[in-house]
């Protein structure tokens, strides 16, 4: 069965993904605290999605997804944010959620979202090619991992997909709607602000200067381009 985490105090909303997560095939891990949450991602390493509600009673979850990500990259995470809480979705990105699913929402949407996460996480490794070296970076493909100077740079999956996406495309210009299709889907129901959050997420992890990049550069009115 493929574990999703529910971290949600409320219990009738956590009730309500629940069944509609087992109706859709997941087998859902209830929390209703972060501490809870942060321990049954212990004791069930092979949780591949985390959903995560920010108001807790006792540690907010940007904090849990904070915890969760120092300790793994690999695990999809999407935060549950209020519809007014503009800048919830922006901080819950930066502490390195992957998605965020604005309350109230639908199972159907909720679902799309897990579904999206869960097959990105879940990608078998690349046999074809290895190595990508372009500059001061190494992506490995059957590792799914990036080096900068030999040093290994922590990505997220969704980091790691929008590398590889500009590695394959160096010196093209890239539409917002083009990395969004590609790294999230083209089903995704989101907004495209995720990929600007994304992108300065992902500057402060591989520029020297984020304020002023230069391997992730903006071409306005546009998107984004990858040189070297």
């Amino acid at each position: 069965m493929k574990k999703v985490l529910v971290l949600e105090d409320e219990t009738s909303i956590r009730s309500f993904v629940v069944i509609n997560l087992k109706r859709s095939g997941y087998d859902p891990i209830e929390a209703g605290t972060g501490a809870e949450a942060l321990r049954q991602m212990e004791q069930n390493p092979d949780i591949k999605v985390a959903l995560l509600d920010i108001m807790l009673p006792d540690m907010d979850g940007f904090e849990v997804c904070r915890q969760i990500r120092a300790t793994n990259s690999k695990i999809g995470i999407i935060m549950l944010t209020a519809r007014t809480q503009e800048m919830d979705k922006v901080t819950g990105l930066m502490t390195g959620a992957d998605d965020y699913v604005t309350k109230p929402f639908s199972p159907a949407e909720l679902t799309a979202r897990i579904d999206a996460l869960y097959r990105r996480v879940g990608e078998t490794e690349e046999p074809v090619s290895d190595e990508v070296v372009q500059g001061p970076f190494r992506l490995n493909s059957r590792n799914r991992t990036l080096e900068k100077n030999g040093e290994r740079v922590r990505l997220t999956q969704v980091e790691y997909s929008i590398v590889k996406l500009f590695m394959d495309n160096p010196g093209r210009a890239l539409s917002r709607e083009d990395i969004l299709n590609s790294v999230w889907g083209r089903d995704y129901f989101g907004e495209l602000k995720i990929v600007d959050v994304n992108i300065r997420r992902l500057r402060i992890k591989i520029e020297d200067d984020p304020t002023s990049p230069t391997y992730i550069t903006t071409v306005w009115g546009y998107g984004y381009k990858w040189g070297i």
